[in-house]
C-alpha cells in the first residue's frame, strides 16, 4: 500500500518572533589607566624616573640634594642597565629582577655608590607579572636576603633596616595580590561568558523544539480534518443529484469538520501570541476523545471497530495526547489511501505500565491508491509515520508500521505510562 507525502502545510506560522532576545549580561569592565593603555610608554617613563631617582639618591649630601659628579663610569652603567631593564618587566619579570639584583650586587661589592631605585619596580613586577610561582618566590627571597645583609639587619637589627626588609616583601606581595585578583576576575568573566553561551544555546534549543512541536501538531490537525472533508465533499458531489438529502448531511459533516479544524488551529496558534486575562484555554485531546474521533471517521469509513482495555484514566496527559495523535494520523492515512470500503480495527490497551496501540486495515479500496510514495518503514518523503514514530520515541516508546502479508497496513505502538506520569 502506498501513500502520498504527509508534508506539513506550507503556511505553517513562523514562530521566530516567539524567541525573545535575552537581556545582555552586565559585565564589569575595569577602568583602564595609563599603565594598561600605553604599557611601553609607561615602562619607558618608569625606567627614566628610576634612573633620575637613583642619580638623585647617589648625589645626596647631608640634607641637600645636589647632582654630584659620577664617581665611576661603571657605577653609572650599572644604574643605567638596572633601570632600563624595566622595559621588559612585563614579559620577562624574573629576568629583569635578576638583572637589577646583579647591578646592585656589583655596586655593593666594589663601587662607591648605593643601590638603585629600580629594585622597587622590579619587585612589584615580579609579583604582578611572573606566572611561575616558584621563580617569583625565589626572587623575592633573594631580594630580602640581599637587603637584610646590606642593612646589617641580621647582626644588628634597626628600625630602618626592619622597615626596609618589610617594604621589600610588601612591594612583592602587593603585585602578587593584584595578579591573583586579575586572574580571579578573568576566570569569573570566562565563567560568565560560558554561562551566557549556554543560556543562549538552551534558548535556541527550546525555540527549535517548540517549532517542531507546533509543526507536528499543525500537521496532525490539518491532515486529519482536511482528509475527512475531502472524502465527504467528494461523496456529496457524487450523490448530490440522486440523493440530495444525503449530500446535505455530508456537506454538514464537512462544515463541522472544518469548524473543528479551525478551532484546533486557533488553540494551537494561541501559544504564539500574548495571552490575555479573558483567554480560555481548551484542553488538548486525550484518550477520552477517541470515541468522538471514531464516530467522525465512521461517517466516511463505516466499518471501524474500536476496542479499549485497561484503566485508560490513569494514563498520563502527555502519553494520552501522543496516543490520540498517533491514532488520528493512522486513521487519516486509512481515509486518504484506502477509502470508504475498508475495514479498520483500532485497539487501545493498558497493561504492565505500558499503553499498547494497534491500528490496522484490510487494504480493500474502491480506487487504485497513489503509488508515488511508499507508505511504510522504508524511505518516504512523507512525515506522517516519521511524526508518529518521533512522538513515541520522545516518550521512551517505539512504533512500527508496515504492510501486512494478507493485505492492508498496520501501525503498532508501545508507550510507557510509568515514566510519563505528571
Amino acid at each position: 500500500m502506498t501513500s502520498r507525502p504527509n508534508t506539513p502545510p506550507s503556511d505553517t506560522p513562523d514562530t521566530s518572533h516567539t524567541h525573545t532576545e535575552l537581556p545582555k549580561r552586565p559585565v564589569w569592565q575595569p577602568i583602564r589607566g595609563p599603565f594598561e593603555r600605553w604599557p611601553y610608554l609607561t615602562d619607558l617613563l618608569l625606567a627614566i624616573l628610576a634612573l633620575l631617582l637613583t642619580l638623585l639618591m647617589w648625589s645626596r649630601t647631608g640634607d641637600a640634594l645636589a647632582l654630584q659628579s659620577l664617581w665611576d663610569v661603571t657605577a653609572f652603567q650599572c644604574g643605567f642597565i638596572g633601570c632600563f631593564a624595566l622595559l621588559w618587566r612585563r614579559t620577562h619579570p624574573w629576568q629583569v629582577h635578576a638583572v637589577v639584583l646583579a647591578a646592585m650586587l656589583i655596586l655593593e661589592l666594589g663601587l662607591p655608590a648605593d643601590g638603585i631605585v629600580a629594585l622597587a619596580f622590579s619587585l612589584y613586577a615580579l609579583g604582578r607579572h611572573e606566572a611561575n610561582t616558584r621563580a617569583s618566590f625565589i626572587g623575592v627571597i633573594a631580594a630580602i636576603v640581599f637587603v637584610a645583609i646590606d642593612q646589617n639587619t641580621l647582626v644588628q637589627p634597626t628600625a630602618g633596616g626592619t622597615v626596609t626588609v618589610m617594604l621589600v616583601w610588601a612591594l612583592w606581595y602587593i603585585g602578587r595580590r593584584l595578579r591573583f585578583r586579575g586572574e580571579y576576575l578573568r576566570l569569573l568573566e570566562e565563567r560568565a561568558d560560558y554561562l551566557e553561551r549556554e543560556r543562549n544555546a538552551e534558548a535556541e534549543r527550546a525555540v527549535t523544539a517548540e517549532r517542531t512541536r507546533i509543526a507536528r501538531e499543525m500537521h496532525d490537525v490539518v491532515a486529519h480534518q482536511v482528509s475527512l472533508m475531502t472524502v465527504q465533499a467528494g461523496a456529496a458531489r457524487a450523490i448530490s443529484r440522486n440523493n440530495p438529502e444525503a449530500a446535505s448531511e455530508a456537506l454538514a459533516a464537512v462544515e463541522t469538520a472544518g469548524r473543528q479544524a479551525m478551532a484546533e488551529m486557533r488553540d494551537l496558534l494561541g501559544v504564539l501570541r500574548p495571552a490575555s486575562d479573558a483567554a480560555v484555554l481548551t484542553p488538548q485531546p486525550s484518550l477520552d476523545d477517541l470515541t468522538a474521533l471514531i464516530e467522525k471517521v465512521r461517517l466516511v469509513v463505516p466499518k471501524v471497530e474500536y476496542d479499549r482495555q485497561g484503566d485508560l484514566e490513569s494514563v498520563p496527559t502527555s502519553v494520552s495526547l501522543a496516543a490520540y495523535r498517533i491514532i488520528q494520523e493512522s486513521l487519516t492515512n486509512v481515509v486518504k489511501h484506502v477509502g470508504s470500503k475498508a475495514s479498520v480495527y483500532v485497539s487501545v490497551k493498558v497493561e504492565n505500565d505500558c499503553l499498547f496501540i494497534r491500528v490496522c486495515d484490510d487494504g480493500h479500496s474502491t480506487a487504485e491508491p497513489s503509488g508515488d510514495t511508499k507508505f511504510g518503514d522504508g524511505p518516504s518523503t512523507g512525515h506522517g509515520i516519521a511524526g508518529m514514530r518521533e512522538r513515541a520515541e520522545l516518550l521512551g516508546g517505539h512504533l512500527h508500521a508496515d504492510v501486512l502479508a494478507q493485505g492492508g497496513f498496520e501501525v503498532v505502538a508501545q508507550l510507557p505510562t510509568a515514566t510519563g506520569r505528571r
